[in-house]
């Protein structure tokens, strides 16, 4: 059975913590008539938050599917988390996403995870609609949030909608495009609103911003505009059509206001989502690639009628098994199928096809292009493989993530928890990308790496909770990284004879910098040999047994950044040479030269973000600066000043409770990872004497 594919709109939601993301999603489900009862996140009963740990703390920390219905169109909707700590959520969610809602507090405006869930919708080129929420709010300003949408996210806001009333008076909205007053009463019910005249003091306003609305809209079609200069003013379903292309084309985003708490405003946005945000076919289909990374020239069209070709975006496991859930991006796919997983080569079988309410599921028996589903069975799968038809293999883009910056060491408290722990982290590593686990060489213990302090807490309490097992926890660590100051010239040989034929090699190398800021490689290699005195076999050789080498620093034993090689001559035998005596003589090689290059420690450096009453603002300060904090700016908002700074993540632990202490409970602050940089000469003397220590308590 053909689906009309225009009806779809795959959406996703997403904010800074605390704008209203989960509430608004709830009203949606509400009004679309998934569910009955509406749950509040503040009393921890939120459909899409269904973790214990989400409705504990009233965030939402894994982004939820669900679908519903409005207007006789499917909507396919992600809830994503707005916590710096779980971006990557809000990533890759965003990958697979056709459209977006970019939801903004009325009070607290453009807030620092807004910036960075924007900066990743530019990135995956998403279009977007912007509700701004909570205009019931104190301090709530629907023009200040425009003004700062456009200065601080460099973005273009069309007003589509203007608010009846701010603070208490909220009532409603003025729809620009009609002239209308939609009104609603104060029973909280959505559908309890009146459509009445423009309020009379309001007339000139609605004037003023509905022709800004209507030039900006005449721009994206030359005879409309040509008629609109004429003097003849487009009918509304010009107007709509205008302002459906300049959204998908991303040259500016349709603005609307309301408050998603009380019921008002909620129909606009998804009429809005109807109106203006693509359908999957309105979408630049997605590019082929091939093994190496290198596009084809194919793309994945949306229909069906091409090769199956679907985007796991994020595995979940749950106790029917693990969920992938999977974008189809074209093809159609049924249940009982064989299905290619691109990046191990292995083919996988389809055991159910279900479509997601949250936590809930209906069985399917197929799906097709534009679908947004879960599958089950599937064994080998990470987030960012391509599954797709065996008979015409095709890869897409897949998901890059950040590297992790914090890590603890846990340990099991039992042997029968030891067992349960290997099998837990397991599940809870393919769930999410950000979250890394390795196993100490020397001492054994487990090592979990990632994004914060928060993302660590939250997986030690899925650990308690959701997998039984309990752990001793370490105090956190910092992602020190060690890297090279000077260029050097250096030679190394190699010699080694044991009766019978022996190992030699000579290299004479360069060793020195990456200095490209642009570039995410921290390694670079390079031969300029001429003439054959290292033969170009070896070269990979010499290559591996540097890059191998860089996972250990000479200063504290921390991974290397940063540096390239260059191979500029040496000597080899015809007899004794061998890739193995290469590998080794550069093994021997990086240990004799990375001391002589000035080699240093480099710390990560987070952004900071704090919000703290005006009183207090002093007291932050001076605390951001004991902890080598540069702030970089302040900015007051209705409520309170929003300080900006960059820190060193080490002196950043427990800042959560000293900032509670310092501004009785109502400071709030955000973080995220920036850049690496040197470390202090008394720091990078502490980090070494305590990597002393432990290699020493190690050896006992």
């Amino acid at each position: 059975m053909a689906v009309d594919l225009s009806k779809y709109r795959n959406i996703g939601i997403f904010a800074h913590v605390d704008a209203g993301k989960t509430t608004t999603t709830e009203r949606i489900l509400k009004l679309t008539g998934k569910i009955h009862k509406t749950g509040e996140v503040h009393d921890g009963e939120a459909t899409t938050d269904f973790m214990e740990q989400e409705q504990e703390r009233g965030i939402t920390i894994q982004s939820a599917a669900t679908t519903c219905f409005w207007d006789d169109h499917r909507f396919n909707i992600i809830d994503t988390p707005g916590h710096v700590d779980f971006t990557i959520e809000v990533y890759r969610s965003l990958k697979v996403l056709d459209g977006g809602v970019g939801v903004f507090c009325g009070s607290g405006g453009v807030e620092p995870q807004s910036e960075t869930n924007w900066r990743y919708a530019n990135d995956s080129k998403v279009a977007r609609i912007i509700f701004v929420n909570k205009m019931d709010r104190i301090g709530a300003d629907f023009y200040r949030v425009v003004e700062q949408i456009k200065e601080v996210l460099a973005a273009k806001p069309l007003v589509m909608c203007l608010p009846i009333g701010t603070e208490d008076e909220f009532s409603g909205v003025v729809d620009l495009l009609t002239r209308k007053a939609w009104v609603w009463d104060e029973s909280g019910e959505p559908e309890n609103y009146e459509l009445q005249d423009v309020p009379a003091d309001m007339v000139d306003k609605v004037e003023e911003y509905r022709n800004e609305l209507i030039e900006t809209a005449v721009e994206q079609d030359d005879d409309v505009m040509e008629d609109y200069l004429e003097g003849n003013e487009p009918d509304i379903d010009t107007l709509k059509r205008c302002i459906r292309k300049g959204t998908i084309n991303l040259d500016f985003f349709p603005t609307l206001c309301g408050s998603a708490f009380k019921n008002k405003g909620v129909q606009n946005v998804l009429s809005a989502v109807v109106d203006y945000l693509p359908s999957p076919t309105e979408v630049p289909p997605q590019p082929i690639i091939d093994l190496e990374g290198i596009e084809t020239g194919e793309v994945a069209t949306v229909t069906a009628d091409a090769p199956f070709r679907g985007l796991a975006f994020k595995i979940m496991d749950d106790q029917y098994g693990s969920l992938t859930f999977t974008r189809v991006y074209s093809g159609v796919v049924k249940k009982g199928d064989n299905l290619l997983n691109t990046f191990t080569g292995k083919t996988e079988r389809i055991g159910r096809l279900v479509e997601m309410h949250a936590d809930s599921r209906e069985d399917l028996d197929s799906a097709q292009a534009g679908d947004i589903i879960a599958l089950v069975g599937l064994k080998n799968v990470q987030t960012g493989h391509t599954l797709c038809d065996p008979k015409s293999p095709g890869t897409l883009e897949p998901m890059v993530f950040p590297a992790p910056v914090i890590s603890i060491a846990v340990e099991p408290i039992d042997k029968t928890n030891a067992e349960k722990l290997a099998v837990a982290i397991g599940k809870m590593v393919k769930e999410d990308p950000s979250f890394h686990v390795e196993t100490d060489r020397d001492s054994g213990e487990t090592i979990l790496k990632g994004m914060g302090e928060l993302h660590l807490d939250i997986k030690v309490d899925i650990l308690k909770r959701t997998h039984g097992v309990e752990v001793t926890v370490g105090a956190p660590q910092v992602a020190y990284r060690e890297t090279v100051t000077k260029r050097i010239e250096d030679t190394y040989v190699h010699k080694k004879q044991t009766g019978g034929s022996g190992q030699f090699a000579k290299l004479d190398y360069i060793i020195e910098p990456l200095d490209d800021p642009e570039s995410e490689e921290n390694f670079e290699f390079e031969s300029k040999v001429v003439g054959g005195n290292v033969p170009r076999e070896y070269w990979p050789a010499v290559e591996k047994g540097f890059r191998l080498s860089m996972d250990k620093g000479v200063l504290a034993g921390f991974p290397m950044m940063k540096v390239k090689v260059t191979l500029v001559d040496g000597a080899h035998h015809a007899v004794d040479s061998s890739a193995v005596a290469f590998e080794v003589a550069s093994k021997a090689a990086y240990r004799q030269s990375i001391p002589k290059a000035g080699a240093q420690i480099l710390e990560p450096i987070m952004k900071i973000d704090v919000f703290t009453p005006e009183g207090n603002v002093g007291d932050v300060i001076g605390d951001l600066n004991r902890r080598r904090g540069m702030i970089s700016a302040q900015d007051s908002t209705p409520t309170g000043i929003r300080v900006k700074a960059e820190a060193p993540l080490f002196d950043m632990f427990g800042y959560i409770g000293d900032l509670r202490t310092m501004t009785s409970g109502r400071g709030q602050f955000s973080m995220e990872f920036s850049h690496y940089a040197p470390c202090p000469k008394n720091v990078t003397a502490d980090i070494i004497a305590k990597a002393e220590a432990e290699k020493l308590a190690k050896q006992k």
